[in-house]
């Protein structure tokens, strides 16, 4: 396997000295897993943080381990990452994925509604520009892997929204996170209680 592709960062975990295990989400091949040598180092650090856009190549290493990656930076998430709200929605948005889609299975609906969402979170002026997007992400994703159409809502006001984000927080945890609930919905939690400190 070769392939370079725009990618959006969903995990990276650290591995061995300097390594990082990065998850990706690209149009075309899906949510990729690959090591990334020296992604711990001062220069990597950044450019891997989740919610980034990449260029990514990726190249296949012999026997069963995992493709090595380079990484360049396309679009940085940093500055939002240091704010509350916006660091838990990306922080959330970017767990799920990399939580709930199988690997290497192309969805580009939800690649293209996830950098979507990202861009409404860094340039909205307000949650309320956002939330809707992100609740129709969890929708989405909910369709895209078979359990069904949800009637998402929260078109309306702020209560509306905020309705409709938590009627979906269930259905989430129920289906593709039923195996990992637990970890991965404390990301979702911590952006419920910062979303509910808006009047």
């Amino acid at each position: 396997m070769h392939l370079r592709s725009p990618a959006i960062v969903c995990a990276a975990r650290s591995h061995g000295e300097t390594g990082v295990i990065l998850r990706v989400l690209t149009e075309e091949h899906g949510l990729v897993a690959a090591y990334v040598a020296g992604g711990r180092g001062r220069g990597l650090r950044p450019v891997l943080m989740p919610g980034n856009l990449v260029e990514t190549e990726l190249r296949a290493r012999p026997g069963s381990q995992l493709p090595s990656a380079r990484v360049e930076l396309v679009t940085s998430r940093g500055p939002w990452l240091g704010e509350p709200l916006p660091a838990a929605a990306i922080g959330w948005a970017t767990t799920l994925a990399a939580a709930a889609l199988p690997e290497r299975q192309p969805f580009p609906a939800l690649y293209q509604a996830l950098s979507a969402l990202l861009d409404a979170v860094c340039h909205a002026p307000s949650a309320r520009g956002w939330l809707p997007g992100m609740t129709a992400f969890e929708a989405l994703l909910l369709r895209e892997l078979g359990y069904g159409e949800v009637a998402r809502g929260g078109e309306g006001d702020w209560a509306a929204q905020l309705a409709a984000f938590d009627v979906l927080g269930p259905l989430v945890a129920r289906y593709p996170l039923a195996d990992r609930r637990g970890d991965v919905m404390a990301a979702r939690a911590m952006l419920r209680e910062r979303l509910g400190r808006i009047a």
